[in-house]
């Protein structure tokens, strides 16, 4: 399950205000110090993925990822979206500022 915050919902709909919904991948992106974080993009779900809709919007993700996350919260932070899992992939703050939770510059 993907959950996402009321702030989340706000910043979503914000960002889509002027343009036609699209479908919200989680991903696992390459991190940085902290190791690799989930985020999000813009992408079109496929035959792998498991597909969520929550507070009007569609969410993807890979089902062997998923599978390996558990549930999914999303959330806004003053660095941007803030996608956590019930079962971290890694990272986790230490050097450089880096959280270990990930932020969406895509969808921004």
């Amino acid at each position: 399950m993907i959950t996402v915050s009321e702030s989340a919902v706000k910043e979503l709909n914000e960002f889509f205000s002027d343009k036609e919904k699209s479908p919200i991948r989680v991903y696992l992106a390459p991190g940085g110090c902290g190791g690799p974080r989930l985020a999000l993009a813009l992408d079109k779900p496929g035959s792998e993925d498991d597909v969520f809709d929550e507070a009007g919007y569609s969410f993807c993700i890979n089902k062997d990822l998923f599978s390996q996350t558990g549930d999914i919260s999303v959330d806004v932070t003053y660095m941007g979206f803030a996608v956590e899992s019930a079962n971290p992939m890694g990272g986790g703050g230490g050097c450089c500022g880096c959280a270990s939770s990930g932020s969406c510059a895509s969808a921004q």
